[in-house]
Formats: C-alpha cells, sequence, structure tokens
C-alpha cells in the first residue's frame, strides 16, 4: 500500500520573495521587507515558509498564492525545503499569485516523472464563460483570475490520480466603503465564487466523473476556495454556498465530492453539522470593532470513483509537534494554515 502526504497551504504571496520577472529567478535581499506582508523580512518569511513544510514532511504540495515562475518555485524548495522536488507553476496572465505544485522525488515513491502537468491555459473549461448566478435570465460575464492546476500525479506501485488546485476569487475587501456599497461589492465577489464554482462543477466535474478516460481516475480537488460549509448573510440572499455547488447535488451521489476535513470530524459533530472545529485562517471584522473571526475556507476534497477511503486523515496543522501554536513557532509564515491529508491511491 502507498501512502502520500498531501498538504495544500495558501502561502500568502510567495511572489514578493522573488525579484522582478526581467531578470533571472533569486530571492529578493534577506533583509528586504515584502510589500504585502510589513513587519516581517524575506529571511524570516523563506525560514517560517520552510520551517512548516519541513515539519510536516509532504510528499505532494500544492502551493496556493505561489510565485510567477516555474523556476522560482524551485528555487525555494531546492534552497530552503529538505529533500529533492520536482515542481511546476500554472502561470494565470495579469496575476501576481499562481497555483504551483511541488512532488518530493528523492524518497522513491513515486514513478519517473513524477507527474505529468496539463497546462489550463489550454483547457476550454477554464476559459472565460457566462453563468446567470442572480436568476434574471441574463448571462454574466465571469473568469478564474488564477487558472486551476491540473496534473497527474504517478505513485511508484499503486494507480495514477489527479490534482486540480484551486484559488477563487477573493471575498475580502480592503478599502473603506459607504455600508450600502460595502455590502454591494461583498455580494459581487461571492456571486462570483459561486459561478466560478458552479462553471467548474458543470464543465469539468460532471464530465470528468462521466466519460472516458477521466471516470476512473481519482481526483483530489484541493486549495483556497475563499468558502465554507453553510451560508453566509450575502450567500443567503445568493441562495448558494460555493463550497457545497463545488461537492455537487444530492441527486446524483456518486458524483459527489468527499470532504476529508469533514470526514475527520468527530461522529457527534458531522452528525450535527458542526463545522466550528475546523478553522483554516482568521481575519479582523472590518465593521464590528475589528473582532477576530476563524473561519474554514481551504479544503481537500476528493472524488468517490477509488476504494474509500482513499483520502483520510485530515487535519489543520495549528500546533507544531511540540505543542507550540503555529502562529507563534512560525509567524512570518502565512496567514493561512497548511490542510493536510493522506493519500492512499488504488493499487495497480
Amino acid at each position: 500500500m502507498v501512502a502520500l502526504r498531501l498538504v495544500t497551504w495558501n502561502v500568502e504571496w510567495m511572489n514578493d520573495l522573488f525579484g522582478p520577472n526581467d531578470q533571472p529567478p533569486a530571492f529578493r535581499p534577506d533583509d528586504e521587507e515584502p510589500y504585502h506582508t510589513p513587519g516581517s523580512t524575506v529571511r524570516q518569511r523563506r525560514d517560517d515558509l520552510a520551517g512548516v513544510l519541513n515539519e510536516l514532511a509532504p510528499d505532494i504540495v500544492v502551493v496556493v498564492e505561489g510565485p510567477n515562475r516555474t523556476e522560482e518555485l524551485r528555487l525555494f524548495f531546492d534552497e530552503d525545503v529538505d529533500g529533492e522536488w520536482q515542481v511546476v507553476v500554472q502561470h494565470s496572465r495579469g496575476q501576481s499569485q499562481n497555483l504551483g505544485l511541488a512532488v518530493r522525488i528523492d524518497q522513491g515513491k513515486f514513478r519517473d516523472p513524477p507527474f505529468f502537468y496539463y497546462d489550463t491555459s489550454n483547457i476550454p473549461a477554464f476559459d472565460p464563460f457566462q453563468v446567470d448566478t442572480d436568476n434574471d435570465e441574463i448571462l454574466e460575464q465571469y473568469h478564474f483570475e488564477r487558472r486551476p492546476l491540473y496534473a497527474e500525479i504517478r505513485p511508484l506501485g499503486a494507480r495514477n490520480f489527479r490534482v486540480l488546485g484551486l484559488h477563487l476569487k477573493s471575498k475580502g475587501l480592503f478599502g473603506a466603503y459607504e455600508w450600502s456599497q460595502w455590502w454591494q461589492r461583498a455580494d459581487a465577489n461571492r456571486r462570483k465564487i459561486l459561478a466560478q464554482a458552479t462553471h467548474l462543477r458543470l464543465s469539468f466535474l460532471a464530465p470528468y466523473l462521466t466519460e472516458e478516460p477521466t471516470a476512473n481516475i481519482p481526483l483530489v480537488v484541493c486549495g483556497d476556495i475563499n468558502d465554507g460549509p453553510g451560508l453566509d448573510a450575502s450567500e443567503k440572499r445568493l441562495f448558494g454556498s460555493a463550497v457545497e455547488r463545488l461537492m455537487g447535488a444530492v441527486w446524483h451521489p456518486e458524483r459527489c465530492l468527499g470532504n476529508a476535513l469533514f470526514d475527520a470530524l468527530p461522529a457527534d459533530d458531522r452528525e450535527s453539522l458542526n463545522f466550528s472545529p475546523i478553522t483554516t485562517t482568521s481575519y479582523k471584522d472590518p465593521i464590528f470593532n475589528r473582532m477576530w473571526h476563524r473561519v474554514w475556507i481551504d479544503h481537500i476534497l476528493y472524488t468517490r470513483n477509488a476504494p474509500e477511503p482513499w483520502v483520510r486523515d485530515a487535519f489543520v496543522y495549528l500546533v507544531t509537534q511540540d505543542g507550540v501554536p503555529l502562529w507563534r513557532a512560525h509567524p512570518h509564515a502565512s496567514d493561512h494554515f497548511p490542510v493536510v491529508a493522506t493519500v492512499v491511491p488504488p493499487a495497480t
């Protein structure tokens, strides 16, 4: 049996650690302060990001908010992370936040090459699209700001499986707005997330799960969905939850995606749909007294076309192995926590 540790992690503006795109890949000076993470230096961020990954010792990492270039992600894993890695970045035009994949190749767990990468710039399902998100019979135009990452993993002694890495539209509002305008923008952001999730389900996941040759290839869908279970205030007006739309409709249960973090909840919490024990990031409320909110927006989902449980033992890495809260042990790492799961692909 092959057991692989998968980590998906929003590493928060990794591109800030590297120099301009018109120069060879290189880290910025150690003492420079990254633009989007004031109060940290490049060296502090590198050390804390690598420290977390070295503690987790993953076999596969899906990087959210990665750098612009594959060579930059390779530089980070070569210089700062234990082991030997093969990496790729799915570049998105006009973006400084991209999705990346890293697979560790020095422990004899993968064939050569360890994965096949599919450039989603050439896959129509990820092109701009139209969908009616407000039930007014008018199609609105949408696109993926960050094109998904798509690859087929090739474990040694087990069947191949695929990974779809996602970073859907942010719903954060970072400016000062009049109250009604704030709600309009909040609704618009959630409408876009819902549109992206709906399009992924209809244009990619539905054919993937019903058509050859992919119908029998297990798939992990993971990353920063920017949405959790249930409906927030905006989603109640839109009558839709993005992550639940992505997971699938109850009318086709065999096509629904499992949620690895939900599976790991105690039985009582699963039965009562108590999601409060799960948090993958936190933020200060911009309206009400700047109070902190803990939310679950990063997910590891999986198809049910393989013997279950083939994605198991999921957890959010909140506390180090020494019992120290991650934010204290590695304060410069990221504003998100890594989500971890064990992948046991079917035997060949």
